[in-house]
């Protein structure tokens, strides 16, 4: 059984640190783990042309780590693309995304459920006709004061978060391989606190 492991973000290099590519730091933490390096992490462009993937193994588990070619809000298309072409059914589709009501540095690892606003995930719910999907919610916590939360997730994180970041990105990847290898309940009570 393959599975499908999705970083959502914003492509390109100005969107590249900011909050709303969480998804995408995670996958390129897979990425290493998948047998690529620091100089060349392994993605390649679908030939659909609407994503990156790697394929591989996992944990031993066979995975395609995927991340669209299009802005959050259009993630959905691409995404549904590439579990077409590799024959993954939804409940075998996991997206990492950022999550504005979970606090930075906490993860929660849920299947199914609502878009909660998130248009990454609306997006995907449209495109593949179901929430019925696993998703790594990884906290970024809510805007300080009045801030915008379209502002707040393009900005960077803070230099105190930049100094746990690497960390918390070990942390969602791990759990990742812990969905993939041992189920959602042993996940859930390893990583959800």
């Amino acid at each position: 059984m393959t599975w499908l492991v999705v970083g959502l973000g914003n492509p390109g290099p100005t969107y590249a640190s900011t909050r709303h590519n969480i998804g995408y730091m995670v996958a390129d933490a897979l990425a290493l783990r998948m047998g690529g390096t620091t100089r060349n992490l392994g993605w390649k462009k679908h030939k659909s042309g609407r994503g990156d993937v790697i394929e591989g193994r996992l944990a031993g588990e066979r995975v395609v780590l995927g991340r669209a070619r299009s802005y959050m809000n259009e993630s959905g298309g691409p995404v549904s693309t590439l579990a077409k072409f590799y024959g993954v059914e939804p409940d075998h589709v996991i997206a990492i995304h950022d999550e504005l009501d979970i606090d930075f540095g906490m993860l929660r690892i849920k299947f199914g459920g609502g878009d909660n606003g998130h248009n990454g995930l609306k997006s995907m719910r449209q495109s593949l006709d179901t929430g019925d999907f696993f998703r790594v919610r990884v906290g970024i916590g809510r805007p300080p004061g009045r801030m915008d939360v379209h502002d707040f997730v393009l900005k960077s994180y803070t230099s105190a978060e930049r100094k746990d970041l690497p960390t918390y990105v070990e942390e969602a990847a791990d759990a990742i391989e812990s969905l993939v290898t041992v189920g959602l309940d042993q996940t859930q009570s390893a990583f959800n606190r």
